[in-house]
């Protein structure tokens, strides 16, 4: 009686074990804006300036600005010449380290020229708007903003 506490509480301990080392990295796919790690997140959430200077020592991060996190990337040769921009990483994250397996640059809106697609939304007032409705003689502007603080 007295040892089978102690080979119960050896399984659970040796079970904890391995499941932190199963949940200690996964892969995924995480988008953002590449920043240099000089800046924290508060920083890079406000789109401080420095968060884009090349500064000496500093390697480039990725800013997820939905989840306001930083992640380290890893290796940097494939994100050298891409500060300010905005990619989706492809890899796998240890800690608060993504080991990158590709890195994609991300396309945000329409191209100059490019026509809208056909959409319907509700506005402020519920009543719905589409293209049409909001098509004005010498055009329209569409303007979609997202914030991390909604």
């Amino acid at each position: 009686m007295i040892f089978a506490p102690a080979l119960i509480l050896f399984c659970f301990s040796g079970s904890t074990s391995a499941t932190q080392d199963t949940a200690a990295t996964k892969p995924g796919t995480w988008s953002g804006i590449l920043v240099s790690s000089s800046c924290n997140a508060d920083e890079a959430f406000n789109e401080s300036p420095e968060c884009f200077k090349d500064v000496p020592g500093a390697k480039l991060a990725l800013y997820d600005d939905t989840n306001r996190l930083m992640y380290d990337l890893n290796p940097q040769e494939k994100v050298t010449a891409h500060l300010g921009d905005t990619v989706t990483v492809h890899g796998t994250l240890n800690d608060d380290a993504i080991q990158m397996t590709s890195i994609e640059l991300m396309s945000i809106g329409l191209a100059v020229g490019q026509k809208a697609p056909a959409f319907s939304v509700s506005d402020q007032f519920g009543h719905v708007q589409t293209l049409d409705t909001l098509r004005g003689k010498n055009g329209t502007v569409l303007l979609f903003f997202r914030s991390a603080d909604w």
